[in-house]
């Protein structure tokens, strides 16, 4: 059965913004810190990765991953799911990006994931907030 998370956030940085560093995955190792390597093996007809390769840090080992990416509701959401990966069965995750009145954006991270072993519930609540720090790290991206 799949853990799932949710985290809410707002920046002040304008949706366009948001949407142009969460699609930029070859550059996420350069602000999310548990992302090692990224490699993007696929591109649509628009040029935009739907399926791309990530090395990150897990559970004090390095993992690998591989996510396809689903623009049908761009660009106000971004969805994922996994296509291979080696410690988990599913990764299933989406953003919603929603402008604020302010002119900034709120971000919610969606995600559920599936190990292959099962994990004691102090390990998974501590991979969950690694794993949820990715949308605050985002966030202090797009306001630097």
């Amino acid at each position: 059965m799949a853990e799932t998370a949710s985290q809410t956030i707002t920046t002040a940085a304008a949706p366009e913004r948001v949407w142009s560093i969460a699609v930029d995955f070859e550059q996420y190792p350069d602000w999310a810190k548990d992302v090692k390597d990224v490699i993007v093996r696929a591109r649509d007809a628009e040029g935009r990765p739907i399926e791309v390769e990530f090395r990150a840090s897990a559970l004090g080992r390095s993992t690998h991953y591989t996510l396809a990416y689903d623009y049908t509701a761009a660009p106000n959401v971004l969805a994922w799911r996994m296509l291979r990966g080696d410690i988990m069965r599913t990764i299933d995750g989406s953003y919603h990006f929603s402008p604020t009145p302010e002119g900034g954006t709120e971000v919610r991270y969606d995600l559920a994931i599936e190990l292959v072993v099962p994990l004691p519930g102090f390990v998974k609540r501590r991979a969950e907030v690694r794993i949820l720090n990715t949308v605050r790290e985002l966030k202090i991206r797009s306001e630097a």
